[in-house]
């Protein structure tokens, strides 16, 4: 009793010597996207840039977020190490401009008597290091996996193993390092010659990367790694740099690009390019602008030189807009070299929340065949007679009730010279929380091409069972394929049964079987993956 009431004595007293020195604004966690949090305030005029948003967790105050943009009564933040925000949250900003902790120091050991001084005194200290310390975050995934096909056709059984390693891990051992990664395995029973000529016709390195945080607005990467700032620019093998000055952040990166043919390193396909990317806050969400520009080469010749541009913005409610742009910068046309600005891709989308159950989108891309001039001489004069392709999309999404949902999707795309424009479309229909059963799910896919016309139609079925440690699924598709040059018909029907397994809180064990039909012959599927998270 006497431990708890000195417990909760120093408590009070951490508190009122926290509010004589230091000066408090609470915000609320008003929305949370993949990437950023945003946080609302009365007022911003005391914060800037770079500053930090705290959690006040039992007397101490822990660093959560980073303040990448302001607006007048919002910040834009970057979660720290491995803090989850939720909406409605409540975080601290301090303003450490009145007071000083030593002076915050000086003022316990006046208050309270020797056995509450050495609980408050070490309170402070571990305070004052949780401020400054980095927090250890390690995650990350391990899985093997098998993939069986058999048939009664002329075509041999085939059987595929892999294996996969993920990892991300912030700050080890408290530091400034992070590192990365992504890699799978994949090789066939009796293919060990070919992997033992080259090891990456199964080795697979998606990513693979260390960082190091030289300051808070300072970062270096060094390794096999996709910039999200530079998606389409794909994976970069050598070193990326960023630095945030406010809401601008300026990178460069200087590396090689993964070799074309089995994506493997090559160090003759050097790469380089620079990004600036202006990031605000507004009210209701936030604006976010990349401009980019880079050069790809191949054995020292230019293979393609391009800009990019990026923007997204949720300024209004409940709208998000998004849209990219790639310009190429080089190109050889009857065997001249031309640096004129030539659009190659273009792609726009914005989805609206119409209603708290109803939401809608739409997108369009007109993108041409990505030219690699030294890469592709063998086959260029082929790739450069395609023209342009566009496409249009649309999808909406409503939920009337809590426990049944229903959308579309439809998609059209067409280039000049095609004789006719691929179509498809896409309807659902899903009821939850039945009395025997999780969900059951009924859609219908409709597609047309040039070539083939086809309607598929599928009945699922989920249900938890041995107290939902087993997720299994049931699933019936029927699909009629028509072939318009031959004016053949085929007509499938497959069935599959999926079992998930919770065999612990991070082990888990999935089995899938699906089996297709049709007058002639049946075509059957295996697959088995057992997975271990960490």
């Amino acid at each position: 009793m006497k431990r708890a009431l000195l417990i909760l004595l120093s408590s009070f007293i951490s508190c009122m010597t926290l509010a004589q020195a230091f000066k408090q604004l609470e915000g609320t966690v008003s929305y949370v996207t993949s990437a950023n949090v945003y946080v609302k305030f009365a007022s911003t005029r005391v914060i800037s840039p770079g500053d930090t948003l705290y959690l006040y967790d039992q007397n101490r105050m822990v660093p959560a977020l980073k303040v990448t943009g302001i607006s007048s009564m919002s910040c834009i933040c970057d979660p720290i190490s491995d803090f989850k925000a939720k909406e409605g949250m409540k975080v601290i900003f301090v303003n450490q401009e009145q007071h000083s902790v030593k002076e915050q120091k000086e003022i316990t050991p006046s208050l309270i008597s020797p056995e509450i001084q050495s609980i408050s005194q070490s309170d402070t200290t571990i305070t004052t290091t949780i401020i400054t310390q980095r927090k250890q975050s390690v995650r990350g995934r391990v899985s093997m996996a098998s993939y069986s096909y058999l048939s009664n056709t002329p075509v041999d059984a085939l059987h595929r193993l892999r294996y996969t390693f993920s990892l991300n891990a912030r700050n080890i051992g408290n530091s400034k390092i992070s590192a990365e990664s992504y890699v799978i395995f994949i090789h066939k029973p009796g293919s060990w010659t070919d992997i033992k000529e080259n090891v990456f016709n199964g080795l697979k390195i998606y990513n693979l990367a260390v960082s190091y945080d030289v300051s808070d607005n300072f970062k270096l990467t060094a390794g096999r790694k996709i910039n999200p700032r530079l998606s389409n620019m794909g994976a970069v093998d050598g070193l990326q740099a960023e630095y945030k000055s406010g809401s601008i952040s300026t990178g460069i990166l200087a590396g090689s690009r993964p070799d074309f043919n089995d994506y493997g390193f090559n160090n003759s396909l050097f790469q380089y390019g620079l990004y600036v990317s202006h990031d605000k806050a507004v009210k209701d969400g936030t604006i976010q602008t990349t401009f980019a520009f880079v050069d790809q080469r191949n054995t020292g010749y230019v293979d393609r030189r391009f800009t990019y541009i990026q923007h997204s913005n949720s300024a209004v409610r409940n709208l998000f807009l998004f849209g990219s742009a790639e310009f190429d910068l080089f190109r050889i046309e009857n065997e001249v070299t031309k640096n004129t600005p030539k659009l190659s891709n273009l792609y726009f989308s914005a989805r609206y929340r119409i209603l708290k159950n109803l939401s809608a989108s739409v997108s369009y891309s007109a993108r041409t065949n990505i030219i690699y001039y030294e890469t592709y001489k063998s086959f260029l004069e082929r790739l450069l007679e395609n023209e342009m392709q566009q496409g249009y999309g649309t999808q909406i999404n409503y939920r009337p009730v809590k426990n049944i949902s229903f959308g579309a999707n439809a998609g059209y795309r067409k280039r000049k010279d095609d004789p006719k424009a691929a179509t498809n479309a896409y309807l659902y229909s899903s009821f939850y929380n039945l009395p025997f059963l999780n969900s059951v799910t009924l859609s219908g896919t409709f597609l047309e091409t040039s070539y083939l016309t086809g309607k598929v139609y599928s009945l699922s079925f989920n249900k938890g069972l041995l107290k939902n440690k087993v997720d299994a699924t049931l699933a019936y598709r029927y699909q009629d394929y028509l072939f318009n040059r031959s004016e053949a018909s085929t007509i499938q029907h497959t069935g599959e049964l999926g079992l998930h397994w919770y065999i612990m809180k991070q082990l888990s064990l999935s089995a899938n079987y699906e089996v297709t039909f049709d007058d002639t012959y049946n075509y059957n599927r295996i697959y088995l993956q057992l997975s271990k998270r960490f």
